[in-house]
């Protein structure tokens, strides 16, 4: 064996829409170089066989795995390289050296090989990925949805009298269904006809976005169902809640190391904040996956609610002295261990 192939490379790289930054280290932490490559599968083709010209590739450090790395990381995966997803430049770093590219791939690289950065990236290669560009499609499609029905109610406020009294106080489906038998040609007034073509057109994007929205939600319903069965079966777990929770983990569960990792991830876990006198002391954890967070909340204010079990719980932890607050905190913890064991693995 030669020393070139004895010595394991440890990568880091820098990700941009157009242009990627490598650098490679040795074991040792010493810089063996930087280089640009393009975003194209000849620019990763490239990227590699660089690194692996400086020896065997131990593991690769990849700024933004899930955005601009995403093509880079699957490439990588493909070929059996260790990948570990790098979240930030080391803050205290870039304040002594400066900010650049490079700088910045080395630093990724640096994280790697001490261990820093050892998050593993999700795969994004399977019904998980699948779900989560689906899930982008409908939240956008029913925020569209909520503001398209807040400007007709905005327009039937102002609206000319004959019209306001038509529509005024009317329920969101009814809402709907008389302002597509507008017809703005029928009427004289200029402000009543173009009021009621405004109304008539958002009328019909709404409609739109609603036929959208249940085709979306047909086909992630589709994939959560031949994906995760066991994770549905459980109580208060419904398709946006398990939808979540599920793009949370990724495709691939198994790079977390354990349900206390998962509960971490959803920001459910408890941060330790004893310093000096103050032992024993806890904080919320403010950070973690905002839409797993919210999913497990809404897990537990269901069984709450529905649940006699959790019900009598939450009672008597209240009557013991815990405020309404700290009892869903522990309820979302437990739901977050119980969620864990029913994620699905290939």
């Amino acid at each position: 064996m030669t020393m070139l192939e004895a010595r394991r490379v440890t990568g880091g790289v820098d990700t941009h829409l157009d242009v990627h930054v490598a650098a490679a280290l040795d074991p040792l932490g010493g810089l063996l170089g930087t280089k640009s490559f393009e975003v194209n599968p000849v620019g990763y083709r490239s990227l590699l066989s660089w690194l692996e010209s400086f020896g065997a590739v131990g593991k690769v450090g990849v700024e933004g795995t899930g955005s601009y790395g995403a093509g880079l990381a699957r490439f990588l995966r493909q070929h059996g390289v260790s990948l570990i997803d790098v979240d930030r430049p080391n803050r205290a770093e870039r304040r002594r050296s400066g900010k650049s590219d490079p700088l910045d791939a080395v630093e990724a690289a640096r994280a790697t090989l001490s261990g820093r950065a050892k998050s593993v990236p999700k795969s994004k290669d399977g019904a998980v990925e699948a779900i989560r560009v689906l899930l982008v499609a409908k939240r956008s499609a029913r925020q569209a949805r909520v503001k398209a029905v807040t400007q007709v109610r905005h327009l039937v406020i102002t609206a000319p009298d004959e019209l306001h009294r038509r529509m005024k106080g009317l329920s969101v489906s009814a809402l709907v269904e008389e302002g597509a038998k507008l017809r703005p040609s029928r009427s004289t007034d200029p402000v009543v006809a173009a009021t009621k073509a405004a109304i008539s057109s958002l009328v019909h994007r709404i409609q739109a976005l609603e036929s959208e929205l249940d085709e979306l939600a047909e086909m992630i319903n589709a994939l959560l169902v031949a994906t995760a069965p066991d994770l549905l079966a459980l109580f208060g777990v419904g398709p946006d809640t398990a939808a979540a929770l599920l793009v949370c983990a990724g495709d691939n569960p198994e790079r977390l190391r354990s349900e206390a990792s998962f509960a971490h991830l959803c920001g459910v876990a408890p941060i330790p904040a004893s310093s000096g006198k103050s032992i024993g002391r806890y904080r919320l954890d403010s950070g973690g996956d905002r839409q797993a967070n919210s999913a497990l909340w809404r897990i537990v204010m269901v069984r709450i609610a529905h649940d006699p079990e959790t019900t009598a719980y939450f009672e008597r932890r209240v009557k013991e002295g815990r405020t309404k607050r700290e009892v869903i905190r522990i309820l979302k913890r437990y739901v977050a261990r119980e969620v864990y064991h029913h994620l699905p693995r290939g």
